[in-house]
């Protein structure tokens, strides 16, 4: 084709002195509009009708395909390759410019076989995203990981390309450059680890609501990445932790919690020490009209008859007799409301504990699960309950300790 192009140039009258410059230019036009004309039928033809195969398609994969832009980078590499292919005819490849030519098509044609494998992987890890059930494959970090590696390759033989060396000259050179490599690459040798004794261990997974204090992540995990891991906190806002921080520390993983069907309310009612007191007859007749307390009420007043024919002891004795308290029996109350209660959750540890008493009081804690793990719906069902609690206690003689305000130091000095 040079010879060709030479002639040409001859009957248009082109000097001898110029025709090897001419020839240069007129097989580099040449070039440009072949590269032109596959990329545009490529891109603006093929590419088009390949769309609207996929759009009337019912299989899901070229879709993925396509919104990976798998087929894009692979139209990119027409023009490429009909540069390498096309410069060898119509330049002179011992020259400068046919060398150059040669050398930039080579290297493009690297990078963008490098990319058409990227979108290929991204392919893969959405098809997995959307199909797989189990999520603790670290197949992102191992992806990551061999676009890594593809794109080093893409970099060794550019080098080659450009050097004019074969990339086994260049491997054989970096074992020498081992420690600099692994200093340079230390985090990603520490993630790829980390990556993998996360998914060996099942310690965390995307969709997993995880904890770290120490980084202000508190969230969703998006994405365990080959060197973070990008959780959504509740606020809407992306936290990145080291992915090797989810091994050396510690973290709070709420997996558990959404697999075992519940949500735990463990919160205290702190009970006023002054107002704790022994029931009187009339008093427990009045509380027998609750319907929660009737069973409890009797069992427990057959087991102080019977204590007290025991012991030869008049009921009526509160120094030497079983007395019940008001405290006493408004935790058997709690406890009974909480079992019927139609949210909480009835296979799951339920029960009203008294822990040691404080400066504050004697406080009540509530330990239960709710059976709605929805946040909103949780915290209403929560505060449903303490509401009932806090509007009963006065019904059992007791007081709900806080500390004073400034309206009751108002309402004391105002008495004086």
């Amino acid at each position: 084709m040079i010879e060709v192009i030479s002639a040409w140039l001859v009957k248009q009258n082109v000097g001898v002195e110029y025709l090897p410059y001419a020839t240069a230019w007129v097989g580099t036009a040449l070039i440009f509009i072949l590269c032109g004309v596959s990329y545009y039928l490529s891109k603006h033809q093929l590419l088009v009708m390949i769309h609207k195969i996929v759009e009337h398609s019912k299989n899901t994969l070229d879709d993925l395909l396509l919104e990976h832009n798998v087929f894009s980078r692979i139209a990119l590499l027409t023009p490429f390759l009909f540069l390498w292919f096309l410069t060898p005819h119509f330049l002179d490849p011992e020259s400068l410019l046919g060398h150059f030519f040669l050398t930039f098509a080579k290297i493009a044609i690297s990078f963008q076989v490098a990319r058409c494998i990227d979108s290929l992987l991204n392919v893969i890890k959405s098809s997995y995203t959307r199909t797989a059930r189990e999520r603790y494959l670290p197949l992102n970090s191992s992806i990551q990981v061999i676009k890594l590696i593809v794109y080093l390759v893409a970099s060794i033989l550019a080098i080659s390309f450009i050097l004019g060396k074969s990339p086994f000259y260049l491997l054989s050179g970096l074992g020498a450059l081992t420690a600099v490599l692994l200093l340079v690459f230390q985090d990603t040798i520490k993630g790829l680890v980390a990556s993998i004794q996360i998914s060996a261990n099942k310690m965390v997974a995307p969709g997993d609501w995880i904890e770290l204090p120490k980084y202000g992540a508190d969230g969703d995990v998006l994405e365990i990445g080959l060197n973070t891991v990008k959780v959504k906190n509740f606020d809407n806002t992306i936290t990145t932790v080291p992915t090797y921080a989810l091994i050396s520390g510690s973290f709070r993983n709420w997996r558990g919690m959404i697999h075992s069907g519940g949500r735990r309310i463990k919160r205290s009612v702190i009970i006023d020490i002054n107002s704790v007191k022994f029931y009187q007859s009339s008093e427990l007749e009045a509380l027998a009209k609750i319907k929660l307390l009737a069973k409890y009420l009797a069992e427990k007043k057959a087991e102080i008859h019977e204590s007290c024919l025991a012991l030869n002891l008049d009921p009526k004795d509160i120094t030497n007799s079983r007395q019940l308290t008001n405290i006493g029996t408004f935790r058997a109350y709690i406890e009974a409301y909480l079992k019927q209660h139609p949210k909480v959750h009835n296979e799951m540890t339920c029960m009203v504990r008294q822990l040691a008493s404080t400066e504050s009081g004697i406080p009540l804690e509530l330990y239960c699960f709710s059976n709605d793990q929805n946040w909103a719906r949780y915290e209403n069902i929560q505060a449903d309950i303490f509401d009932h609690i806090f509007a009963m206690a006065p019904l059992f003689g007791l007081r709900i300790f806080q500390h004073p305000t400034g309206n009751d130091w108002r309402k004391i000095v105002d008495k004086d």
